[in-house]
């Protein structure tokens, strides 16, 4: 399987708009972070995790085709912004999209005229899946299965591929979950900044902590603050095995 980071800024993006600092000035593109989305493919199917405000900018450079299957993680805007924007998909099929209940009725009132019995011409036509923590389905040749993480008080999911993981938002997990992440080889989980408790995201120690606790044998850090400094830089104050993410980059899962 490929993975290619989409997004791998916070809701605020970087650059930040209004800031001046000297990461947001950067002219490295690896500096440069959209929302922060995903997208997961085989041979035979294509997987999107999150669709935040910057999906239009972030597929633009790939090729088009279909999505076999999105799953979101919550329903906060800077995950879903960009649902509206997925209308040239359903060209090809409708969509099938996957998240916890609340989500799904989130869904419902963020965007009404997308499940009206007679659709306005154009709109995205989706499918609303509603599933749960552990019950694992099939998307193409992938079986996914939910992961229940806590992001400040907010029930969330991250999702587990083969031994591939994707956690984002997550501040704390419940012990009982580390079972279902045994054997996960590559981790993708967010990492806000080096400093600065926050009350619903865990900093840069804390995923690495949580990388070591599953025993991951690599691990990629995302949804990032300006505030981890020069990406080049901050690389070299990381462990072994452990990445921050960029925006376009790939790897194999």
């Amino acid at each position: 399987m490929k993975l290619r980071f989409l997004g791998t800024g916070t809701s605020n993006g970087v650059p930040v708009i209004g800031c001046s600092c000297k990461v947001c000035q950067s002219s490295n593109i690896k500096d440069k972070r959209l929302r922060t989305s995903a997208l997961l493919e085989t041979e035979t199917t294509r997987i999107l995790i999150d669709c935040g405000p910057d999906f239009r900018q972030q597929i633009l450079p790939v090729p088009y085709k279909k999505i076999d299957g999105i799953l979101i993680t919550h329903i906060h805007y800077d995950h879903v912004g960009g649902i509206d924007d997925l209308r040239p998909f359903s060209w090809l099929s409708d969509l099938e999209i996957y998240a916890n209940e609340d989500t799904c009725e989130g869904l419902h009132h963020n965007f009404p005229y997308c499940f009206k019995e007679h659709l306005y011409p154009g709109v995205p036509k989706l499918n609303l899946h509603a599933i749960a923590p552990h019950n694992a389905f099939p998307i193409g040749d992938c079986i996914v299965e939910p992961i229940e993480v806590i992001h400040g008080k907010l029930p969330i999911l991250g999702y587990r591929i083969g031994n591939f993981a994707y956690i984002t938002d997550m501040k704390t997990i419940n012990p009982s979950e580390l079972s279902h992440l045994e054997g996960v080889e590559t981790l993708v989980v967010n990492a806000l900044r080096w400093q600065r408790e926050h009350h619903s995201h865990q900093l840069i120690d804390d995923a690495i902590a949580f990388s070591r606790t599953i025993k991951a044998k690599r691990t990629y850090l995302t949804h990032l603050t300006h505030e981890i400094g020069f990406h080049e830089e901050a690389q070299n104050n990381l462990p072994e095995n452990v990445f921050f993410a960029y925006d376009g980059l790939e790897i194999e899962v």
